[in-house]
């Protein structure tokens, strides 16, 4: 089924070429402003500019040869706009569709796309923190929209399990290392083996080096360290995966930086071979090729002392050893040999824009460009006093405190209000308020904003947070366990109060709004959707009584109860989030 606004494109097209003679392709958006319509377009206008017209009369003809079958009546605002009100038997038949239909009338994409999706990719053998949340949350989220509309989607945890660090924790593991404290709490110790020894390296040159060796031996397949490592890399994924349980997110492939230590030195060669890269002062760089002619527009020119000079992308250091760049080029290589990724999709901090930039164009000179590639950036949680959230000793807080503090705080909104009568029901409520609470604020924000990260206010069951969702959600379907007969949903029903056309204008914009949200990446479309959808239900529930009217007034607003329910629990699920069945 096409949405609301299709269909008013559609037809306006239609008039456009057989009744004034144009070809167009109209775009029709929902209204800003309800007071003059549901959707509007500027088509006259952009169709005048380009046809040497009046816009307002181009606009007159479009009114005079607008079909009177059509969904929607059409008006002219100001200069030309044109302003469609959709009738109410068109948003009436919506709701008995949606109302048995398990997509709400959201729609499939006529290309679906195989999507390599890379994102949260902690570091191994470290617990993950605050960081972290922005990057899988926002990714997860994408991920199960974009499978719900059709695509193939390929999540990719492309875990930080080869580098200095490792060098740190083996040498660490042989001199210091708390076997008890391992099993008891892997990357607790884990951490403490890294902080031990990035302390004392930072003191003692000596260490330092052993560092250092304690790498390359790793590097060079010595049985003792990939013996280590591969245990490092064992218990960290234990713990990574309590968190991803914790927050229900999980991955098709966890292909870390070492899976792609054998494509390297080939890779180097081939871009020496074909001139994409050369050696600088013993280590191998790729740079500009002077086929920009904007400086500002070429990733590999920085402009220091008011002159434009190299920004090489490094790909080989010159002690031979390779680096992260290296390792992105050779998994962006392997993503579209083996997966034939149609997209990559990389949720990273903004702050690593540059290095994207270079990978991109890297991949346009080794003839990748057909893939569509997205940096899909986010900003920086903030703490209550307006700085990057850190704890009291300065370091980021680990991702399984916040969480243990989200619930905490969840819990004592659940022991005021909440109806529940048992224990166990009251701290699986609070555990679930805590983490989609956590979840909702993240994705609420445009996806390039900074946002104070408040406990408090996430948990609340006033404002725009999961908790007044889930209120919405449970209120409208406490309805059906009072009900004295069966409801069975799908029959016509007919909308008469401003009330329950208002919410259904709303819940008929569903289809609309899911696809939206790719557009950009970003989800805060749709929570923004929701909080309105939540809203308007209130104003019905309270304008229109449901349990006390007969008939087919009666029979309407349990259809519009059944799919605003339907619509919330299917709108958070594709956030990630669960809704609990009484509060």
């Amino acid at each position: 089924m096409m949405t609301l606004s299709q269909q008013l494109e559609t037809t306006l097209a239609t008039v456009l070429a057989e009744r004034i003679g144009l070809s167009a392709s109209p775009v029709v958006t929902p209204a800003n402003d309800l007071r003059f319509g549901d959707y509007q377009s500027n088509a006259a206008m952009v169709l005048a500019k380009a046809n040497k017209m009046n816009p307002r009369a181009l606009a007159e003809q479009i009114i005079a040869a607008w079909p009177a079958d059509a969904i929607a009546t059409a008006e002219i605002a100001g200069p030309g706009f044109i302003n469609f009100r959709v009738r109410t038997k068109v948003y009436a038949h919506r709701m008995q569709v949606a109302a048995t239909d398990d997509r709400l009338a959201v729609t499939t994409v006529s290309q679906a796309r195989t999507i390599a999706l890379d994102f949260s990719a902690p570091n191994v053998a470290k617990p993950m923190h605050i960081g972290h949340i922005r990057s899988t949350i926002l990714g997860d989220s994408l991920s199960r929209i974009a499978r719900f509309l059709g695509h193939h989607v390929i999540t990719d945890n492309h875990i930080g399990d080869w580098g200095t660090q490792f060098g740190m924790v083996t040498w660490a593991w042989k001199h210091v290392l708390d076997e008890a404290a391992l099993l008891a709490n892997p990357l607790a110790e884990l951490l403490r083996l890294y902080r031990h020894a990035s302390d004392a390296s930072k003191s003692d040159e000596s260490i330092r080096e052993s560092c250092r060796l304690e790498l390359v031996k790793l590097q060079q397949g010595d049985a003792e360290n990939l013996a280590i490592w591969t245990r490092c890399l064992e218990l960290s994924k234990q713990g990574l995966q309590q968190i991803y349980r914790r927050l229900d997110v999980s991955f098709d492939h966890w292909l870390g930086e070492s899976a792609y230590n054998d494509r390297l030195a080939p890779l180097v060669a081939k871009l020496l071979d074909q001139e994409l890269a050369r050696e600088s002062d013993g280590a191998v760089c790729i740079f500009s090729d002077g086929s920009v002619d904007d400086p500002t527009k070429d990733p590999f020119l920085i402009r220091r002392d008011g002159e434009w000079t190299d920004f090489p992308m490094m790909i080989r250091k010159s002690d031979g050893g390779f680096n992260y760049a290296t390792t992105d080029i050779a998994t962006l290589e392997f993503r579209h040999e083996e997966w034939h990724a149609d997209s990559v999709w990389y949720v990273v901090d903004h702050r690593q824009s540059s290095h994207f930039q270079q990978l991109f164009t890297v991949a346009a000179r080794l003839g990748l460009d057909s893939m569509d590639l997205r940096h899909i950036a986010f900003g920086t949680i903030l703490g209550t006093d307006g700085k990057p959230l850190k704890t009291r000793a300065g370091d980021l807080p680990q991702l399984a405190d916040v969480l243990d503090d989200a619930v905490t705080a969840s819990r004592k909104t659940v022991e005021e209000r909440s109806r529940l009568e048992t224990e166990e029901e009251r701290a699986a409520l609070a555990e679930l308020i805590g983490i989609s609470a956590v979840k909702f604020t993240e994705l609420a924000h445009h996806r390039l904003s900074d946002y104070v990260f408040d406990l408090d206010k996430m948990v609340t069951l006033e404002g725009d947070t999961a908790p007044y969702l889930f209120y919405s959600f449970v209120r409208s379907r406490s309805i059906f366990r009072k009900l004295e007969e069966t409801f069975t949903p799908g029959d016509a029903i007919e909308l008469t109060e401003e009330a329950e056309i208002h919410l259904a204008r709303l819940l008929s914009r569903f289809a609309e709004v899911v696809p939206a949200v790719l557009d950009d990446c970003r989800p805060n479309i749709l929570t923004t959707y929701l909080l309105e959808v939540a809203r308007a239900f209130h104003s019905f529930f309270e304008a229109c009584p449901v349990l006390k009217s007969d008939g087919m007034t009666r029979y309407t607003r349990l259809t519009i109860c059944d799919v605003t329910a339907k619509t919330l629990e299917k709108g958070l699920a594709l956030l990630g989030i669960a809704v609990p069945e009484r509060m």
